[in-house]
């Protein structure tokens, strides 16, 4: 049996082929799994036949960036990446600006995930754990785990994805225009400009605690109806693409986006939202699915599948 390390290093310098792609050079990977991620000194390569790209590109907490899209070549992403841990909120604190710029260690996992460590310090007062992994060639899940080394109250891990592209944003919610019954609703500038659809009147009261007027870059939220599930899709169609984010249904306390024309292209998971006794750890799972012809049946659908 081949270890970690050296399965990478084999099939990272033997048979690979260069490529350019925007102008950013990236290994075309000649992996025997092609849902395994592939070590590159601080990073980690992926090429699915479906999606190629780069996780912790420099050694950086910022998902993945860059992510390209292997049919055409286009970007998928910019800024700051697709499932990246964003900010780190309390009741009373903002923990540092970003998990992007908390120091953090990563390691390659048996069956090709990537593991990320997050550990305590003075700053913040828990330790943090990521892992990601590829269930199919346009399929990406992330387990996020947190222990708490002092008591927690109303802790939330803010998930960001900023999209190359993708200028529609939906979110499943209760469409108050039809009794509540489930419907994707859009982000419409006429409805303001940061959009935040929460789970229940709880996850209102935590949005509006304070935590978003601390510095830096506070925002002003508008809150939409709540939310039928914890299921976005952002819709690319001169490209025919789709980005459907989801997460479980008792740890994600809201979604957020701004109105479709802001330039971040951005969706956000609000994760945990709940207390946390000193010591205690818990987790959280969320998955990002990007394809070809995905109608709002089918994004139901891949919600539905992983419920189960």
């Amino acid at each position: 049996m081949k270890s970690p390390g050296s399965y990478s290093r084999r099939q990272f310098f033997g048979g690979v082929l260069a490529a350019t792609v925007s102008g950013i050079a990236l290994p075309v990977l000649a992996a025997e799994n092609k849902l395994a991620f592939i070590t590159a000194g601080k990073e980690f390569h992926f090429d699915t036949g479906i999606l190629r790209g780069t996780l912790r590109a420099g050694g950086q907490s910022k998902g993945l960036i860059p992510a390209f899209d292997c049919v055409t070549g286009r970007a998928l992403t910019k800024s700051l990446g697709l499932f990246s841990h964003y900010r780190l909120l309390d009741d009373q604190t903002r923990y540092g600006k970003a998990g992007w710029d908390w120091a953090s260690e990563a390691k390659l996992l048996d069956g090709g995930g990537v593991e990320v460590r997050w550990l305590a310090d003075n700053e913040h007062p828990f330790d943090m754990m990521a892992i990601y992994r590829w269930s199919a060639p346009n399929t990406l899940d992330l387990t996020t785990c947190v222990t708490a080394r002092k008591e927690l109250k109303c802790f939330e891990v803010f998930l960001a994805s900023y999209f190359d592209g993708f200028p529609a944003t939906t979110v499943y919610a209760k469409n108050p225009a039809a009794e509540g019954k489930p419907a994707f609703i859009g982000a419409n500038k006429t409805d303001g400009v940061w959009h935040m659809f929460p789970r229940d009147e709880e996850a209102v009261k935590m949005i509006k605690d304070g935590r978003w007027k601390r510095p830096p870059n506070p925002v002003e939220w508008t809150i939409r109806p709540m939310m039928a599930a914890p299921l976005a899709v952002r819709r690319d169609t001169a490209r025919g693409l789709a980005a459907v984010l989801m997460a479980r249904v008792q740890d994600c306390f809201a979604i957020a986006t701004p109105q479709d024309n802001e330039g971040h292209r951005s969706v956000y998971l609000s994760l945990f939202g709940r207390d946390f006794k000193s010591g205690e750890s818990a987790d959280t799972k969320s998955r990002l699915i990007i394809g070809r012809d995905i109608t709002d049946e089918k994004a139901i659908a891949f919600y539905e599948a992983f419920q189960k």
